[in-house]
């Protein structure tokens, strides 16, 4: 417990997103007395459920599946069922239809994904086994500081020498179809060209979770994470504001120069923001921080399921959908060098067949998007329907209303994802290790952190980011 009377009474977090919401309720567990401001009228950032198409239809607008949110160290050791949270699972974690009419299938339980995966089933164990068994130390492992001693070194070591590698050289351990076609699927979550290092690193993480905790969504929508984040943040004693969008004048009036500051924002609002104290050399670092390749992004609301060829495909929430592992990597490899493919890779997600309260009786959602260069401004709805089409013919027959979310349209709708980035940022090599740069959290200003996804361990809905930058506010404070 920090002590009140001798060091800081109080923090301000800018942005209401997963991670400026754990960073709140670490400092306010801490006996800080937390404001969140929030500049939308809808809080959660990333985690919002939103009704884009008919009436009826509740749309994620930023995530819907959530392994690392259902498996994240913060957020289960919160009481977030007392708030609602409630996980619903498909019944597979994933699906990913191939043109001969089969699809690959990741099964939550090891021993059968590695019996449909026949000859490549034994090399799919070994590769996932020891880090599903272990995934608690895993994920404090995976889901911390970079630059640091990890608590289960040997565990970790031994997945980094896989999590280094090229997609494609981790795929090329597999001799069938199916097995590259999943951990193709896995890889194109990277947002890198599978020929580069650490394009394995998302993949191997997101297949060990599924195997571990699933790959669920939340009863309701993204936005039921959000509810009881905040609910329990108000138990704590917070305050979450929205529709206040804070300036460099609100600022200054809000923190003074006492209050900590923890800011889930992109790093160039941060200094937008507090650029008046921050240093020259933090500035410097992000004039260089690179942005991720963007999204493109369509919320359908459907009159069926969608009628996938291959019936597996109805078993799981999510969706990829690209082909064979040659022909996703290819599509990787243009987007990262500024080009849009005739058929791009898609992340399809699918919960009213497992969560009916997302739709009108009878009728269903699906969220889809696919990968494109950063700030692109192309149409990619027809490439998008065309690659769902190519595996469930008469998808468009089914198409209700559809909400079109180009990268600008999800930078104005969350500040945070400029360019269309959901990621925080690329996780190439050096901002892996530097993320946004070697101070991490600290911006080298007094009393002022990030804690958005440009940190460690960068995107996905953990409050990872959070936690970790509050740490060391605490920390910091208590000297």
């Amino acid at each position: 417990m920090v002590d009140r009377d001798k060091h800081v009474k109080r923090a301000i977090v800018i942005g209401s997103g997963p991670n400026g919401l754990a960073a709140a309720i670490t400092l306010a567990r801490a006996g800080i007395a937390v404001d969140v401001y929030e500049a939308e009228a809808v809080p959660g950032g990333a985690c919002r459920t939103l009704p884009l198409t008919l009436p009826g239809f509740l749309h994620d607008a930023g995530s819907a599946v959530h392994p690392l949110a259902s498996g994240s160290p913060f957020f289960n050791s919160l009481p977030l069922a007392n708030y609602g949270l409630e996980w619903v699972h498909g019944d597979a974690p994933f699906a990913h239809p191939l043109d001969d009419g089969t699809a690959a299938v990741l099964e939550r339980d090891l021993g059968t994904t590695a019996r449909e995966l026949g000859p490549d089933g034994e090399t799919w164990r070994n590769l996932m086994q020891p880090y599903a068994a272990h995934w608690s130390q895993f994920a404090e492992g995976c889901l911390g500081p970079v630059l640091r001693i990890p608590p289960h070194p040997w565990l970790m070591a031994r997945f980094g020498l896989w999590a280094m590698l090229p997609a494609r050289a981790v795929a090329g351990e597999f001799k069938g179809v199916h097995a590259r076609a999943l951990f193709a699927g896995l890889a194109g979550h990277s947002f890198l060209s599978f020929d580069r290092p650490l394009s394995s690193a998302a993949g191997l993480l997101l297949g060990v979770a599924a195997h571990a905790v699933g790959w669920p969504v939340p009863r309701g929508g993204a936005q039921a994470i959000t509810r009881a984040l905040i609910a329990h943040l108000q138990a704590l004693g917070g305050t979450l504001h929205v529709s206040q969008r804070i300036d460099a004048e609100a600022f200054r009036h809000l923190a003074g120069e006492t209050a900590i500051a923890l800011f889930d924002t992109a790093p160039r609002a941060l200094e937008a923001i507090a650029g008046d104290r921050i240093p020259p050399g933090y500035k410097r670092t992000i004039s260089r921080f690179k942005r991720a390749p963007g999204v493109f992004k369509i919320d359908y609301a459907l009159s069926e399921p969608v009628p996938w060829r291959a019936a597996e495909c109805r078993r799981a929430i999510t969706v990829h959908l690209g082909g064979r592992f040659e022909e996703i990597a290819a599509g990787e490899y243009d987007v990262c060098h500024g080009r849009h493919p005739a058929r791009p890779f898609i992340l399809a997600a699918q919960p009213s067949l497992f969560d009916p309260a997302r739709a009108p009786e009878g009728k269903h959602v699906l969220w889809a998007y696919c990968h494109v260069p950063n700030g692109s401004t192309a149409d990619m709805t027809g490439r998008i329907e065309g690659q769902i089409e190519r595996f469930a013919p008469g998808f468009r027959d089914c198409i209700l209303a559809r909400y079109v979310s180009s990268p600008a349209a999800l930078e104005a709708r969350n500040a945070n994802l400029i360019g269309g980035d959901i990621s925080g940022g690329s996780m190439d090599m050096r901002q892996f290790i530097f993320r946004p740069g070697i101070r991490s959290y600290s911006t080298g200003a007094p009393n002022i952190y990030l804690c958005s996804a440009s940190t460690p361990p960068g995107g996905g809905v953990h409050g990872m980011c959070g936690l970790h930058a509050a740490k060391l506010a605490l920390f910091r404070a208590k000297k």
